[in-house]
């Protein structure tokens, strides 16, 4: 496998080549760490989003639109496919880097992890990356200033002027589509924390409806959180059974039924104390090579329509 970074940084160009008809902002830091601004103080758009999450899978993924409807409501839904899950899901998209550095708090995704490596993931799917650029995606109201830059490129292990950051608000349109392209990447990941092995899910294709964009950072947060517990479809084509695959879809975990503001209301905003199972699809298809297909869980659309205040 090529470096995922080196595939991410070729998609970061054609984000700054093309950011003004992108709605899209890219500056320079006094480092010369590049921050790319996809939804803080920018409007961005659904083909900001759709890049953004494209460069989150260092671009092993299929992402597009179609249109489907949430209790009778045409609403966009985000789909993504990749014949690479492992790396495209857990190795890069999975947001699994909490980005703390002088004050500055976000959640980084995308595939600096990689160089990085030191979660579990790395092991399970046997990757690490190096690579001269690191492409972290930060999750944020604020923007990352030098400090955030240096923090990065030490630990990734890369010059500071090598550090890309594209930042995202929750609540803005980039911000709900790269949010609604997560529903195939909670499906592996959940199957991975039940014991399967990564490496045995061959392609991955998940779905889920673009939340509205709603007022407040915490609102958007929640929104987005039930777009893919309560609206989110998977499908995965496996190479081995396994029996727990009932235990993938968020139908299977205690929480279901509880909108999100109020799952995250409960652990005080804190993302890493928020329990990982809850973060799951509504439904998932497991195909497994020349064996059975299971399906499990189901949409809520009741539950959507009251988030999503249609």
């Amino acid at each position: 496998m090529d470096s995922l970074n080196r595939m991410a940084i070729e998609l970061v160009d054609e984000a700054i080549d093309f950011a003004e008809e992108l709605g899209i902002g890219a500056y320079e830091l006094d480092n010369e760490a590049t921050v790319l601004d996809f939804g803080v103080d920018v409007e961005g758009g659904i083909e900001a989003g759709l890049l953004l999450s494209e460069i989150q899978s260092a671009g092993l993924a299929t992402v597009q639109t179609r249109m489907d409807e949430v209790a009778g409501a045409p609403l966009p839904h985000v789909e993504l496919s990749t014949d690479h899950p492992g790396v495209a899901l857990l190795g890069a998209q999975k947001a699994g880097w909490e980005v703390s550095a002088d004050g500055f708090e976000g959640l980084g995704s995308g595939p600096a992890r990689a160089l990085v490596a030191e979660e579990d993931e790395y092991r399970q799917i046997g990757y690490h990356d190096a690579f001269e650029f690191a492409v972290l995606a930060v999750e944020t109201d604020e923007f990352p200033d030098e400090a955030v830059a240096e923090h990065v490129a030490e630990l990734a292990e890369v010059d500071d002027n090598g550090v890309f950051l594209p930042v995202f608000s929750t609540a803005s349109v980039a911000g709900s589509v790269t949010m609604a392209a997560r529903a195939a990447e909670l499906a592996v990941f959940r199957l991975t924390e039940l014991g399967y092995d990564p490496l045995d899910v061959v392609t991955a294709s998940g779905s889920a409806p673009l939340a509205p964009v709603a007022d407040s950072e915490e609102a958007a947060i929640g929104r987005t959180n039930d777009a893919l517990a309560y609206g989110g479809q998977v499908h995965l084509v496996v190479e081995e059974p396994f029996d727990r695959f009932d235990e993938v879809a968020s139908t299977a975990t205690d929480e279901y039924g509880t909108p999100f503001e109020a799952v995250y209301e409960d652990h005080d905003w804190e993302f890493y104390d928020v329990p990982e199972s809850v973060f799951a699809p509504a439904q998932v298809t497991i195909d497994v090579v020349g064996g059975d297909t299971h399906v499990f869980g189901e949409r809520n659309e009741a539950l959507l329509a009251e988030s999503f205040d249609l």
